[in-house]
C-alpha cells in the first residue's frame, strides 16, 4: 500500500568513513501515514543483485548521529521516525557496492498502534554506483 514511500530515488550510495568504504546506505520514508517510535519497526530487509544482506549487517538512524542495529531498535522507544523524514539504512559491507549498476531491493515492515497486522512496503531499484 505504501510501496511508493520505500527506497527514495537517488539515495543509494557508498559510505566512506576515515577514508575507507565501510558499506552502503539508502533512505526510505515510513510505510504509514504518521510517525512511530523506532521500536515499532518490525523488520528491514536489503537485497543486492539477488543476495540478501544479513540482519546483523543492517543499522539505521533517524538523525544521522545515533545508529541502531535492528535488534537494538526493538527497545529504541525514545527515537521517533516522523512521517516525511527519511530513515537512513546502512548495510555494513567492506568495500561497499562495486562500480556499475546494481539491482537493490528494500523491504520495510512496521507495526502500528491501531492496525493488528504489520504494514509492509517493498521497492526494487536499479542504482548506478560511480
Amino acid at each position: 500500500m505504501f510501496d511508493n514511500n520505500v527506497f527514495l530515488e537517488n539515495s543509494c550510495k557508498n559510505v566512506v568513513e576515515t577514508g575507507q568504504i565501510t558499506g552502503f546506505e539508502l533512505k526510505t520514508n515510513i510505510t504509514y501515514y504518521r510517525g512511530i517510535p523506532l521500536s515499532m519497526v518490525n523488520d528491514i530487509k536489503v537485497e543486492v543483485d539477488g543476495e540478501k544482506v544479513s540482519r546483523e549487517k543492517i543499522v539505521c538512524s533517524v538523525d544521522g548521529v545515533d545508529w541502531f542495529t535492528l535488534d537494538e531498535m526493538e527497545t529504541a522507544t525514545t527515537y521517533k521516525w516522523e512521517y516525511g523524514e527519511p530513515l537512513v539504512i546502512r548495510a555494513l559491507k567492506e568495500g561497499g557496492l562495486s562500480k556499475g549498476n546494481h539491482e537493490v531491493a528494500l523491504e520495510v515492515v512496521v507495526r502500528t498502534a491501531y492496525i493488528p497486522v504489520p504494514l509492509a512496503g517493498r521497492r526494487v531499484r536499479t542504482v548506478e554506483v560511480a
